[in-house]
């Protein structure tokens, strides 16, 4: 009988809108796709499960500036901006969760408003693994509710970005990851069974 937690894979929002080019870019945002890429192929050569996230906004919504949010206009439902990034594996084996649905809600979380923990539960899942776009914000919140959630999280530093609307976000985010009991881990060095 083996001790061996089942795990997922959460791909966060690696969409084209965050990505070098688009409405709101991540500085090397296109770097997470191989990586990330990797660990699909890993995770469903396994039988386990993988989600990505995506934002899915409506075109119009609080989050936005020009209905008193912070942001520029961004993966608004059925747009290329909205759309995986063309080099990030698909397959129908992999769920797609989307968020930020709710206008009057900005839905950094893929657990926001979601069935994300449910899904996991569903399926067996202790334990989540977590990349993607941007570490600051919704990657950040992804891991702070899968933690709240009571799963164990692996947060895959070199497979995420940060936007750093402030220069050291991102590396603030990592610290209140871990200071919450996220393990931060490089994905290419994480042994796997």
């Amino acid at each position: 009988m083996s001790n061996h937690k089942k795990k997922a894979l959460i791909v966060v929002d690696v969409q084209n809108d965050f990505c070098p080019g688009g409405s709101l870019a991540v500085t090397r945002g296109d770097e997470v796709v191989a990586p990330l890429n990797k660990l699909i192929k890993e995770f469903l050569d396994r039988g386990e499960p993988v989600f990505k996230t995506r934002d899915w906004h409506p075109a119009k919504t609080k989050h936005f500036k020009a209905y008193g949010g912070v942001w520029p206009v961004h993966c608004i439902q059925g747009t290329h901006g909205a759309e995986f990034h063309p080099d990030l594996i698909d397959d129908p084996r992999i769920t797609i969760i989307s968020n930020g649905i709710d206008d009057s809600a900005d839905g950094y979380s893929g657990f926001d408003g979601t069935q994300l923990a449910q899904l996991l539960r569903a399926q067996g899942v202790e334990e989540v693994w977590i990349g993607g776009l941007a570490t600051d914000y919704c990657v950040k919140h992804t891991v702070l509710d899968a933690l709240q959630e009571g799963f164990r999280v692996k947060a895959l530093a070199d497979a995420m970005r940060a936007v750093n609307v402030n220069p050291a976000d991102g590396a603030r985010a990592i610290e209140e990851m871990r200071e919450a009991g996220a393990e931060i881990v490089e994905q290419s060095a994480v042994a796997r069974p």
